[in-house]
C-alpha cells in the first residue's frame, strides 16, 4: 500500500475532529503523499493554519480568491493539482452544501472544480449523522462517487455513544492508500461476492433464545471493502444493529435456517462466498409455544445440530470461491487447516478470541489466513484496515486460480 507520489488535497472543516487534522497530515506524507491543507473559516477555531503548514510543509490555504496564484484562481490550481480530495473532518454542514452543489468558500469549489478522486471522512454528533437529511445527503454523494470513510461508532465529545466519530488518522490513511490501490490489488469489478455476519439466534420459545458474541463488525468492513474494490456485494446479516454499507444488498435473517435459505438463493450468481458469521451449533428440537416457566431446580432441553452453511455452499457443484472464519480459543492454526480441508474451501481467515483487545464485539482483530500451499498473517489493526487486507489477498489468490 502506497500514495508515492499521490497529490493528497486535504479538506478540514470546523469539527471537534479538526484537532486530528496534522496527524492526518502525517499518516498520508508517511505513505508517501504531497500533501496540501485547505481550511474552511471554522475550521481555524479548531486547528492553526500554521501547525498544518509546519507538517505538512506547504502554505496552507484558506480563502476563494487567492492575489498570489495565476489569475487570482488558486482553486483551479489546486483542483488540477490534487489526484486525491480528501475531506476530514466532513460537518453535516459540508455534506449538505457538497450534495446540492453550493460553492461559497474554497473547499466547496475545489469539490466541483476537481477531478480527483473524492474521500469523505464524515464527524458530527450520532442524531446529526442518522437524521433523514444527512443520510440522503450521503446516499446522493455516494452516487456521484465519493467514498466514504467511516464514520466509526464510540463516545462523542458531548457525551453521547453512537455512529459519527471520525475515524482514526492512521485508519483513514490506510483505506485512501488501499482504496486508491485496489486497481492493481484488489479489483472485483464484475464480480459478485456474497458474505454472512453477525450471529444467530435460535429461539426457545417466545422469548428466549441462545446465540453468541458476535458482532457482525468483521463481515460488515469487509462488505465495505469489496464494495471499494468495485464487487457487487450481498450481506446476509444475523441480528446485528450496524449500519449497512454503502453500495450494499442486505438480507435480513434470524436463524440458522434461515441464513441457508438467503444463500443458497444468492450463492447461484455469486463468484465468491465469505463466511464470517457466527452461526450457532445446535438448535432446539422443539420450541416452546408459550414462556418456559420455572418449576424444578433443573431444565432439560434436547438440542440438534444446525445446518453447516459454508460446507453446504462449498459442495455444490459450480460453487464459487470459498472463505471461511474460524474463531478458536486454543490450537488455532490446527483447527483453521482441518476445516480448511474437511470443508472443502480455497481459504480461511483464523482468528485467536482469547487475544486482548481483539475479535468479538472489538473494532481490531487480526488474522491468519491459510490456503492450500500458502498462508499469511495480517497483524492487529482495525477491522476496517484488515478488511481491505483480506479483500486484496482474497483477489489475488482467485486470480492465479483462474489463470490457471
Amino acid at each position: 500500500m502506497s500514495l508515492a507520489n499521490k497529490n493528497v488535497l486535504l479538506g478540514v472543516t470546523g469539527g471537534i475532529a479538526a484537532y486530528k487534522a496534522p496527524d492526518l497530515v502525517r499518516k498520508l506524507t508517511a505513505l508517501g503523499a504531497n500533501v496540501r491543507v485547505v481550511l474552511t473559516g471554522s475550521a481555524t477555531e479548531f486547528v492553526s493554519p500554521l501547525s498544518l503548514q509546519a507538517v505538512s510543509g506547504n502554505p496552507v490555504h484558506q480563502h476563494l480568491l487567492d492575489p498570489a496564484a495565476e489569475a487570482a484562481m488558486g482553486h483551479i490550481e489546486l483542483a488540477k493539482w490534487a489526484d486525491i480530495l480528501l475531506i476530514a473532518p466532513a460537518t453535516a454542514n459540508v455534506l449538505a452544501k457538497l450534495a446540492i452543489g453550493i460553492a461559497d468558500d474554497l473547499l466547496t469549489t475545489l469539490y466541483l472544480a476537481t477531478t480527483a478522486s473524492v474521500f469523505i471522512a464524515p464527524a458530527m454528533n450520532q442524531q446529526m449523522w442518522k437524521a433523514p437529511a444527512t443520510l440522503d445527503n450521503v446516499e446522493r454523494l455516494a452516487r456521484y462517487g465519493v467514498n466514504f470513510i467511516g464514520p466509526a461508532s464510540g463516545e462523542q465529545a458531548c457525551g453521547d455513544l453512537g455512529a459519527g466519530r471520525m475515524m482514526e488518522p492512521v485508519e483513514i490513511a490506510s483505506i485512501v492508500g488501499q482504496t486508491v490501490n485496489r486497481h492493481a490489488v484488489a479489483e472485483l469489478r464484475g464480480k459478485h461476492v456474497l458474505i454472512t455476519a453477525g450471529p444467530t439466534r435460535e429461539p426457545l420459545d417466545p422469548v428466549r433464545y441462545i446465540s453468541n458474541h458476535s458482532s457482525g463488525k468483521m463481515g460488515f468492513a469487509i462488505a465495505e471493502a469489496a464494495v471499494n474494490a468495485g464487487a457487487e456485494v450481498t450481506l446476509v446479516a444475523g441480528p446485528v444493529s450496524l449500519q449497512t454499507p454503502r453500495g450494499c444488498e442486505r438480507i435480513d435473517v434470524t436463524t440458522a435456517d434461515d441464513m441457508l435459505d438467503a444463500c443458497e438463493q444468492f450463492a447461484r450468481k455469486a463468484d465468491i462466498f465469505i463466511s464470517t458469521a457466527a452461526v450457532a451449533d445446535y438448535k432446539a428440537v422443539s420450541v416452546a409455544e408459550n414462556k418456559i416457566k420455572k418449576s424444578d431446580n433443573e431444565l432439560t432441553l434436547t438440542f440438534t445440530k444446525n445446518p453447516d452453511i459454508l460446507a453446504t455452499i462449498s459442495c455444490k457443484d459450480n460453487r464459487p470461491f470459498c472463505v471461511g472464519f474460524a474463531a478458536e480459543s486454543q490450537d488455532v492454526e490446527q483447527y483453521a487447516r482441518q476445516k480448511l480441508i474437511n470443508k472443502k474451501l480455497d481459504m480461511i481467515a483464523a482468528n485467536d478470541i482469547t487475544a486482548d483487545g481483539l475479535g468479538f464485539n472489538s473494532d481490531n482483530n487480526a488474522l491468519h489466513v491459510l490456503w492450500s500451499g500458502g498462508d499469511k498473517k495480517l497483524p492487529a489493526t482495525s477491522k476496517s484496515e484488515l478488511a481491505h487486507q483480506l479483500i486484496s489477498l482474497i483477489t489475488t489468490r482467485l486470480n492465479e486460480i483462474e489463470k490457471n
